[in-house]
């Protein structure tokens, strides 16, 4: 009884690791590119002056299918699981 919730309560951290991997890494998309676009200098004169079509479009980011999160969710849970079980295995 006891090793099975050992197991449940590794799988939990593992879980929350990832949960918690994934939360800095989109929130920190979202400051890199409030940065980028508060420190965006509008130069239409130089535009102008090159000839070429200005675009009309704003894009920000890219577009990704939300089964590539779902994948790298999984995928870092059983990473972070591995590094916590050796950990655990090394301080026994």
């Amino acid at each position: 009884m006891v090793e099975r919730v050992t197991k449940i309560k590794t799988v939990l951290q593992a879980v929350i690791s990832s949960v918690v991997i994934h939360l800095v890494y989109i929130v920190g998309q979202m400051v890199v590119g409030y940065i980028k676009t508060r420190n965006y200098k509008l130069d239409i004169v130089s535009a102008w002056d090159k000839g070429e079509t200005l675009q009309n479009e704003v894009v920000f980011g890219k577009a990704i299918s939300p089964f590539i999160y779902l994948l790298t969710f999984i995928g870092v849970t059983v990473i972070c699981g591995i590094f916590i079980f050796l950990y655990k295995k090394l301080l026994n």
